[in-house]
């Protein structure tokens, strides 16, 4: 049985701004709603989106904390009304609104997921935000297909080093960007065919180059910008175009006549404001179709670093100065 103070540690946001404005701060413990459980923390994952909520420009949804914290791993503590059949003691590893960095957090039952394999807390809290998150936009928005050429831009970031597993092993073959020789090296061994280094190489010429002339099936971009116009060219017929992220802007101008001439789609999503049951659905698939592939060790999450909780702030500067290779991760 999980014990169960009255109040936590966790993290907290003083006002906008930079790591600096993370802080160590105490709260009550969550109580779980209805449809809910109540996760003992024992390790939680640093996401690009909570570096963006902690600058003030994405916050949570209404009825959500303000504590940063998008997946966790842990066990059962307490139950809520109509929670399905988790019971206290399970291990699990969640996708949550927020409230991932503390020591405890509520989380949706249909939201929660048992952790595959023989992975340990810290690499099954790395799994749920970049798992989601690539299997809803490249496999249900886009379509990808095995055999079908797919380009993920930041391959080895959290996101990248998860979409070319997946991707790869699924079937399909895989060309990715990455900034250092180093990265690209990481990358081809995680199952790319081709690794660009983009401050050396063009992309849409390698993309080419990749396809025998063709274009691309689908790009999972979270660069957005002068990148763009630029996927739009690397796509082939029927191509399909998915945004998760723009860390060159969200504006730029198009070209939409090769759009059409190349039947593309252009597409994109957020995770976070999405309906529980959307996302619940999102989780039965993985469980069908990925699970079994972490379990038999075909694909395993990528870890670069893990922080003690209280040393947040120096994991958002390593987030933020791209240097690492797969995901950060905290431990309470």
């Amino acid at each position: 049985m999980t014990a169960i103070s009255e109040t936590m540690n966790c993290i907290e946001i003083s006002e906008p701004g930079g790591p600096e404005m993370l802080i160590p701060g105490t709260r009550p413990v969550p109580e779980p709603a209805a449809g809910e459980v109540l996760i003992k923390v024992e390790a939680a994952g640093v996401n690009r989106p909570d570096c963006i909520q902690r600058q003030g420009h994405y916050a949570p949804p209404e009825g959500v904390t303000d504590i940063p914290g998008l997946e966790v791993a842990g066990t059962i503590a307490a139950i809520g009304k109509d929670a399905g059949a988790w019971k206290t003691g399970d291990k699990v590893c969640a996708l949550v609104a927020g409230g991932g960095y503390a020591d405890f957090v509520a989380a949706p039952a249909l939201q929660c997921l048992p952790i595959p394999g023989d992975l340990d807390m810290v690499e099954a809290a790395a799994l749920p935000e970049t798992f989601f998150t690539v299997w809803s936009n490249v496999f249900e928005r886009a379509h990808l297909q095995p055999g079908e050429a797919f380009l993920v831009h930041g391959g080895s970031s959290g996101i990248g080093t998860t979409a070319i597993q997946i991707a790869s092993k699924l079937g399909s073959r895989v060309i990715t960007t990455a900034g250092s020789a180093e990265k690209c090296k990481v990358c081809l061994e995680l199952g790319a065919e081709r690794a660009v280094n983009y401050k050396e190489e063009d992309f849409v010429e390698a993309a080419k180059d990749f396809t025998s002339g063709r274009g691309v099936d689908v790009i999972l971009d979270m660069v957005g910008g002068d990148y763009i116009p630029r996927n739009i060219k690397a796509l082939g017929p029927d191509g399909r175009h998915v945004s998760i992220a723009f860390l060159c802007g969200s504006k730029v101008e198009v070209n939409f006549m090769p759009v059409m001439l190349k039947r593309l789609t252009m597409t994109g999503s957020t995770l976070r404001p999405q309906p529980i049951e959307q996302k619940g659905k999102i989780a039965n698939v993985l469980i069908e179709k990925v699970w079994p592939l972490i379990a038999a060790g075909d694909i395993r999450p990528v870890i670069h670093a893990t922080f003690p909780l209280n040393d947040a702030t120096e994991a958002h500067r390593l987030m933020e100065s791209s240097q690492h290779i797969g995901k950060i991760m905290l431990v309470p």
